[in-house]
């Protein structure tokens, strides 16, 4: 009689020759294409940061060093497993309501918004932390469910993310709110949400409307909201940044006037140069060419990052890395809109580029949840 160890097959062992090797790339999980174009606009978005600033270097220096730490915060987020964000996904996102409700009672106010918490002489803003815990609950939620979501998933999901975006509302924080928001919607329509809710989500807000012009939106927030249709009512008041901005914009033409040659940043007439209106600076000087270069940039990273997410092993992965690249279109779309006179002016920074600091640590470390998606192995 056969023994059962018998019939047990084995694969035999592959030998050294026919192993495909492993780069150093995948040993570290780094996406060199991506990694490319993070450090790509990044190198750019110093270069402009440098004129757009009135040429000081503390500006620089201080971005470099954000960079620097946002680097490693990218290496970090890289290594760590899936199953790792999966377990902590509603630990991070209780943390980070958490912390917005310390900034009700103990948060440091500035021109006006009360926004940021400060620990030891450091200061950092609490709602950067909500990008990435609210697509990592929302992903670790639904890819625990049947997907598509049913009216019972999808209402917890919109109470997951309605918590965070109303703290941050109240602070007011009305562009990172937005963003906040679309983090965790994404990551629900990615999967698969069925239309009928959507149309049903489009009605709703149509509804809204009213109530939430009346009763939610600050006076200076329905101010901006009315200089979008006629930015020239007030010239030299809420008008001002959107008419410097586009004259800044239009005066560029095709190759600009050149680096630090323009007049409306280095004069200047446009206000907050060297954070949201930054490209405002990069038009001027370089022209329709320099803001095409950049946009190429973006592109890259965008499509690299979709590339990434649609190849994910799992669906948690997926949901995930989706939801991280499409919130950093919606960074871009929002600045760029806002900057042109298309969107009102909501304080959304131009990702990378822009003047920060928990914002660019933060990005950077979606980019390395990114890359520990794309570098699992099948």
């Amino acid at each position: 009689m056969s023994r059962a160890g018998d019939f047990k097959r084995r694969m035999p062992e592959a030998s050294s020759h026919l192993r495909r090797p492993v780069s150093l790339s995948q040993r570290l999980h780094m996406d060199l294409p991506l990694l490319l174009g993070l450090f790509l606009v990044t190198a750019y978005g110093l270069f402009v940061l440098y004129s757009a600033s009135g040429q000081d270097w503390h500006y620089v220096k201080r971005q470099a060093i954000f960079f620097c730490i946002a680097y490693g915060a990218m290496f970090v987020a890289a290594q760590i497993r899936l199953n790792t964000y999966r377990y902590w996904a509603p630990w991070f996102y209780a943390m980070g309501v958490g912390l917005l409700v310390l900034v009700i009672f103990f948060g440091v106010g500035a021109k006006g918004a009360q926004r940021w918490l400060s620990l030891g002489g450091f200061r950092f803003q609490p709602a950067e932390v909500l990008k990435l815990a609210m697509p990592l609950m929302v992903a670790a939620y639904l890819s625990q469910r049947i997907l598509p979501p049913n009216f019972k998933h999808v209402f917890v999901t919109l109470v997951l993310v309605s918590i965070p975006t109303l703290l941050i509302m109240k602070q007011p924080d009305l562009g990172t709110s937005i963003l906040v928001a679309t983090s965790g919607l994404l990551a629900l329509f990615f999967a698969g949400l069925r239309w009928r809710y959507i149309f049903g989500a489009v009605g709703l807000l149509l509804a809204s409307v009213w109530p939430i012009w009346n009763f939610v939106l600050h006076t200076y927030q329905q101010q901006r909201i009315l200089t979008l249709f006629n930015p020239e009512a007030d010239k030299l008041g809420s008008g001002w940044n959107i008419i410097q901005s586009k004259t800044a914009i239009g005066s560029g033409g095709l190759e600009g006037k050149g680096w630090l040659n323009g007049t409306q940043s280095q004069l200047n007439f446009l206000p907050e140069s060297h954070t949201d209106f930054i490209i405002a600076v990069l038009a001027e000087e370089h022209g329709l060419l320099g803001v095409l270069y950049l946009f190429a940039i973006y592109a890259l990273i965008i499509g690299r990052g979709l590339w990434l997410a649609f190849n994910a092993q799992d669906t948690f992965g997926r949901l995930l890395a989706g939801s991280i690249v499409f919130t950093f279109f919606i960074y871009v779309f929002v600045n760029v809109g806002m900057v042109s006179g298309l969107l009102p002016v909501v304080g959304v920074p131009l990702p990378l580029v822009s003047h920060g600091g928990t914002s660019i640590v933060t990005l950077m470390a979606g980019f390395g949840i990114v890359m520990a998606i794309g570098t699992k192995k099948k």
